[in-house]
């Protein structure tokens, strides 16, 4: 369950004529303006002990994929429940939100860079270590957007498995977008969850314009993910700092006993 404060977002004109025609929310959200920047802060994956309690509350996701996928369509209908149809972007976009899952109260941050071709591997350079997972997005009526949706599997997995010490095993949820658009398909469901069974990721076919409940379903899946594997990457560290507190301590008093 989400729980929101009062909204505040603002994406150009076409979201504020959209929030001005749509009826009220039964729920109220807090959201921060997006920050229009070139690069987001790398960090390391391995967070610090002394920032745990609050890292772990912290969700980072990248949103990708190649220009009319519908990818901040997707990412404002989550954001807002509203759909806001198609728009241009020329720079990249980070947004900030608490909401609460499971009860707890979560920071999210959602990267959603300027759509990139196929051939580009530049825009994977910053999202790629700085994410806890990510979401990728084609449209179903349109090959190339998942031939590209493709290529981004492929250069996020090589990239991670570069930069990331061979941990390549991120939370990635495959969005087949614009399922509105059946009478034109170009891509079937069955390819698009080959291609996530093949990527070990997750997979689901939704619709921006005509269903909210999908695509809120899906972020707060793929957040649980990301919860679950930093949990398990903070319980690892503390048994290997464990381990390594117990030799020094054996070889400590060992030397001792020696000396005895």
């Amino acid at each position: 369950m989400f729980l929101f404060s009062r909204e505040v977002l603002r994406i150009g004109a076409d979201l504020t004529h959209a929030q001005s025609q749509a009826p009220p929310l039964h729920t109220t959200q807090s959201l921060t303006p997006p920050l229009h920047t070139a690069r987001v802060r790398r960090q390391s994956k391995h967070r610090s002990t002394a920032g745990h309690a609050a890292n772990m509350n912290d969700i980072k996701l990248a949103l990708l994929g190649s220009e009319g996928a519908g990818k901040s369509a997707v990412l404002v209908r989550f954001l807002t429940r509203r759909f806001i149809g198609e728009y241009a972007s020329n720079a990249n976009s980070l947004y900030r939100k608490r909401l609460s899952i499971d009860g707890r109260q979560l920071n999210l941050e959602v990267f959603d860079p300027c759509s990139q071709s196929a051939e580009s591997r530049c825009i994977l350079e910053e999202p790629v270590d700085w994410a806890d997972g990510f979401i990728v997005v084609y449209n179903i009526s349109d090959r190339l957007s998942f031939l590209s949706a493709s290529t981004i599997l492929h250069q996020i997995r090589q990239a991670r498995s570069d930069t990331c010490k061979g941990d390549v095993g991120v939370p990635i949820y495959l969005v087949g977008n614009k399922q509105d658009l059946c009478h034109a398909r170009q891509v079937c469901e069955e390819e698009g969850r080959a291609l996530a069974q093949e990527n070990r990721c997750l997979f689901q076919e939704v619709s921006a314009a005509e269903n909210y409940q999908e695509i809120a379903s899906l972020f707060t899946t793929l957040i649980r993910l990301v919860m679950e594997q930093l949990k398990h990457r903070a319980d690892r560290r503390r048994y290997s700092g464990s381990k390594s507190m117990a030799k020094l301590i054996n070889n400590v008093f060992g030397k001792r006993r020696k000396s005895v």
